[in-house]
């Protein structure tokens, strides 16, 4: 994946307006402009607010968005909060709709990542070019941290069939719901950090070294769901379109993920 620089981006962002602009057209003559609540997971952030302003200006809507973690989303859902849109770890869109907080067949997936590594800004950068490597890196860090999402829930048991859980409990740190690791890691928190590779790639005070090699990868995949108490349908309808459309493919790619 190469860079992106801001002229670059500015033209993706203008070529994906006009493409889209007469499926917005069409998606609003049978509404007026509406405010359509998004509550979405801080892997597919930088996506989001890089789309949002297109499509504010081609649909007339307005978007107000709130940032957690999968988890901190979940339980909210399912404890009775109430938007348009939830945008989470697939396996926990399924979850929400299962319990009918969420519409049936209202998924639809926008983007997946993989996992990624960084350390704090200035130190030794260890080898991640192989499962046996990142162990060693992981044993031979004074401390780590991953996150209590998808990511975390799968480093964890990695760890385990590694073998090395016992030998690292004591300087691991699993962040809350929400709190990006990138953060934790340039605080000094921790020497070595492990979340979505999304979260990692422009976060300031750390080296970002790459993704998990093939052999240990995980790969997580983002989707939207339309809550069965949304009060913009059709509206939502239309952003989840947008946010899934072809055009959104070189925004999606700049943020570290892949279309889904």
């Amino acid at each position: 994946m190469g860079p992106y620089c801001k002229s670059q981006m500015s033209s993706i962002v203008s070529a994906l307006t006009k493409s889209m602009a007469a499926v917005m057209v069409i998606a609003t003559t049978t509404a007026h402009a509406a405010e359509v609540k998004v509550i979405a997971s801080a892997a597919v952030k930088e996506i989001v607010l890089d789309l949002i302003p297109a499509f504010e200006k081609s649909s007339g809507h307005k978007v107000t968005t709130i940032w957690a973690g999968t988890e901190a989303i979940t339980k909210r859902i399912s404890g009775g909060e109430v938007v348009d849109i939830v945008l989470i770890a697939a396996p926990n869109i399924d979850k929400l709709i299962s319990e009918g907080r969420l519409v049936a067949g209202s998924r639809a997936d926008v983007a997946k990542s993989g996992i990624g590594v960084a350390v704090r800004a200035g130190l030794p950068k260890p080898d991640i070019s192989s499962g046996e490597a990142v162990k060693k890196g992981v044993l031979a860090a004074k401390s780590v941290a991953y996150s209590s999402g998808p990511s975390g829930s799968y480093l964890a048991d990695l760890f385990k069939q590694m073998g090395i859980t016992d030998q690292i409990k004591d300087k691991v740190k699993q962040t809350p719901s929400g709190v990006q690791v990138g953060e934790v890691v340039a605080r000094g928190e921790a020497d070595l950090g492990f979340q979505q590779v999304s979260e990692l790639l422009h976060a300031k005070g750390i080296d970002y070294l790459g993704p998990l090699p093939a052999d240990i990868q995980h790969i997580t995949l983002f989707s939207a769901g339309l809550h069965t108490a949304a009060t913009a349908l059709d509206a939502a309808k239309a952003l989840i379109k947008f946010l899934t459309a072809p055009e959104a493919g070189p925004i999606i790619r700049k943020s570290g993920m892949e279309p889904g």
